[in-house]
């Protein structure tokens, strides 16, 4: 039996996802995905298109753990680990193609992360007027 674990990383967000051969049971935290928001269901179900359109048949099961990080970040993060373990599963460079080709952060993490607080300054970035006149 072939099992894969990948990876999926947004902002606070850490989603690990398990493939094995099955008939298409998708499961984030315990839960079928299409009891999720229906626009969050979406986003989790592009990947899932995109392999059914070119493999045809979508014959494997995936269990998805994701932690920390808020709603929106846990089904970025779900989403990359899910399409991350299809195409790794698969083997298909026509498949891995066609995932960049439609949105390159399906295959690839945003590295993007909040910036560290100054020291002697409240924000990141905002630099505190002067009250010299």
């Amino acid at each position: 039996m072939i099992k894969i674990i990948t990876s999926g990383k947004r902002k606070r967000a850490i989603a690990k996802a398990t493939i094995t051969k099955g008939n298409g049971k998708i499961t984030i935290n315990k839960k079928n995905y299409k009891t999720i928001h229906p626009f969050d269901q979406l986003k989790i179900e592009e990947p899932l298109r995109i392999a059914d359109k070119i493999l045809g048949k979508i014959n494997f099961d995936v269990i998805i753990s994701v932690r920390g990080g808020g709603e929106k970040g846990q089904i970025e993060a779900s989403r990359l680990a899910l399409a991350k373990a299809i195409s790794k599963f698969a083997e298909s460079e026509e498949l891995t193609k066609a995932f960049l080709a439609y949105d390159r952060n399906l295959l690839v993490a945003d590295v993007r992360r909040k910036e560290t607080r100054k020291p002697g300054d409240s924000k990141a970035r905002a630099k505190r007027q002067s009250s010299k006149r």
